[in-house]
């Protein structure tokens, strides 16, 4: 038989920063990155045995204690793509008991969503219940749910704790995080990121399709959370270095042939379309540009503002 989940006088794990992280690795024993959780959280977790990437393992955590999946070494380089890493240690690798008792669990999980989903219809509440997640050490069940406004859950969590006999925590999320719970692939056949490998989501503005000439039809720009694909961000950067490189369009520049203006860009193959004097559309390399006579505004600097100054009352003018 496995050791027992809950060791005595074992203390819970709490959270580092990135600093207090990075001195731990330099002078404790071996620590890896650890994926847990059904909100897939990375994190630091130390460790008297070695493992390798995919190894499922028992992790403590400061929720208690987990399943987790081993990434990869604890590197400062790791660690760079890391925000506020949870802190724990890895108890040991996972038994065939283990997985007995988590598919249990996770066999419950509809039945405990239609019992919150109960609680909440009682008192009313204006919250939408998405996913319940129990722990395997049992300390704990989290429920994730949506609100539009701040929600008062506190009678609500007396009735869970008494429904479930455990203690409770409830987690607002926000639809980027519901589309990590719950949904499965993208438009490209492929897992969607951020329930395999994104562990930070910065936000991803049109600027960002425009630039790359994406098609600007939502239905075909947006991820299965309704927001912007988190991938139009993936190569923005390079776009973005490779465009300065190139006159805007509205520019002015000066070729063997004479003056013209750029129409478009291609960015990744260099290209330039542009009009001549007599009206002819061209397609040019960047390096037939000589010089540019004027520069055009680029993709998403603001415009001037061409709002007419108000009169002077006094100027007698009309």
């Amino acid at each position: 038989m496995s050791e027992p989940l809950n060791e005595p006088g074992e203390a819970d794990a709490g959270k580092s920063t990135s600093s207090q992280t990075a001195t731990a690795i330099a002078s404790g024993p071996p620590e890896y990155v650890v994926r847990c959780g059904s909100m897939r959280t990375l994190g630091v977790m130390t460790s008297k045995q070695s493992y390798r990437y995919g190894d499922e393992v028992i992790v403590r955590t400061d929720r208690g204690t987990e399943i987790g999946t081993v990434l990869c070494e604890a590197t400062p380089t790791a660690l760079d793509s890391m925000n506020e890493p949870t802190m724990g240690r890895i108890v040991r690798a996972m038994s065939d008991d283990d997985r007995s008792q988590w598919r249990h669990l996770e066999s419950k999980t509809s039945d405990d969503l239609d019992a919150a989903n109960r609680c909440v219809e009682s008192l009313r509440l204006k919250m939408e219940l998405v996913d319940v997640e129990r722990i395997l050490g049992g300390e704990r069940l989290v429920i994730y749910f949506l609100a539009d406004e701040r929600v008062d859950f506190r009678e609500l969590v007396r009735k869970l704790a008494k429904e479930f006999q455990t203690r409770i925590e409830m987690r607002q999320i926000g639809v980027r995080d519901e589309a990590k719970l719950l949904a499965d692939y993208g438009d490209c056949g492929q897992p969607i990121c951020c329930a395999t490998f994104l562990s930070k989501m910065p936000p991803v503005s049109m600027k960002m399709a425009k630039l790359q000439k994406a098609t600007l039809d939502p239905s075909k720009i947006s991820g299965r959370c309704g927001r912007l694909k988190c991938c139009l961000r993936y190569e923005y950067d390079t776009y973005e270095a490779l465009a300065k490189e190139l006159p805007p369009p509205g520019s002015v520049v000066l070729t063997r042939e004479g003056s013209v203006t750029v129409i478009a860009q291609d960015i990744l193959s260099g290209q330039l379309t542009v009009k001549t004097d007599d009206h002819r559309r061209v397609l040019i390399q960047s390096d037939d540009v000589i010089s540019i006579v004027s520069r055009g505004e680029e993709l998403g600097k603001p415009r001037r503002s061409r709002t007419r100054k108000p009169r002077d009352p006094d100027s007698g003018t009309k």
